[in-house]
C-alpha cells in the first residue's frame, strides 16, 4: 500500500512539476539569456500558439504572428513576472498583436471573417470539419476566442486575464459560442439537404 501511494505521490509531483517548468524556463531565460531555455519554451508551446492564432485567423497571418510573438519574448524578456502560466501570457502577447493586425488589416483589407470563411471553403477536409470551420468563423470575434481559448485547455481564469474581461463574461461569452455553433451546425445541415 505504501509502494501505491509512493508511485501515486511521484507521478503527482512529476504532472505537478510539469505545470511549473515553463515559468521555471522564462525565468531562467529572462535572467541569463539563456538560448537553451528559450528552445525549450518553443518546443512546449510553439504549435499551440500557431494553432490558436490560426483558429482565429488565416495561415499567414498565423504564422507571422507567431513570429512576432517570439521575437517579443526574445526582445521582452526582461517584462516576464512570475506571477502566472507562461502559456497564459505568451497567448495575450499572441492575441494583441492579432488584434492590432485585424485592426491595421480592416482598414485597407476585406474582413478577415470573409476571408477565413472563404479559405475554409476552399479547403480540402472532411466535411465535418468544412461545416465546423465555417460556423466556427460565423461566430464574433470575442465568443470564437474564448471559445478557441476553452479548447487549448486554458480555464476561465487563465481566459479572462488572457482576454482582459471578467470571469463572467468569459462564461457568458461561451455559452453563446456553443449555441451558436450549435445553431450554425443545424442550420448549415439542415441548407445540405435541401
Amino acid at each position: 500500500m505504501s509502494i501505491g501511494l509512493s508511485l501515486k505521490t511521484w507521478f503527482t509531483r512529476l504532472s505537478s512539476d510539469a505545470s511549473w517548468s515553463n515559468e521555471a524556463l522564462m525565468l531562467r531565460y529572462a535572467s541569463s539569456g539563456d538560448s537553451h531555455a528559450l528552445s525549450t519554451l518553443y518546443d512546449a508551446c510553439g504549435n499551440d500558439l500557431y494553432h490558436f492564432i490560426l483558429s482565429l485567423s488565416d495561415p499567414t497571418l498565423a504564422k507571422d504572428i507567431s513570429q512576432s510573438t517570439w521575437l517579443k519574448v526574445i526582445e521582452k524578456k526582461h517584462l516576464y513576472k512570475d506571477s502566472g502560466s507562461f502559456k497564459a501570457w505568451i497567448f495575450t502577447l499572441a492575441r494583441n498583436q492579432l488584434i492590432d493586425e485585424i485592426r491595421r488589416q480592416k482598414n485597407t483589407t476585406a474582413d478577415l471573417a470573409n476571408v477565413v470563411a472563404e479559405q475554409a471553403d476552399e479547403a480540402h477536409d472532411a466535411a465535418l470539419l468544412s461545416r465546423f470551420n465555417r460556423a466556427l468563423v460565423n461566430l464574433p470575434f470575442a465568443q470564437r476566442e474564448a471559445f478557441c481559448l476553452q479548447q487549448e485547455d486554458f480555464s476561465l481564469e487563465d481566459i479572462a486575464v488572457i482576454t482582459h474581461s471578467n470571469i463572467e463574461a468569459v462564461k457568458s461569452r461561451l455559452r453563446y459560442a456553443k449555441d451558436g455553433l450549435r445553431k450554425q451546425l443545424h442550420h448549415i445541415i439542415e441548407d445540405e439537404h435541401v
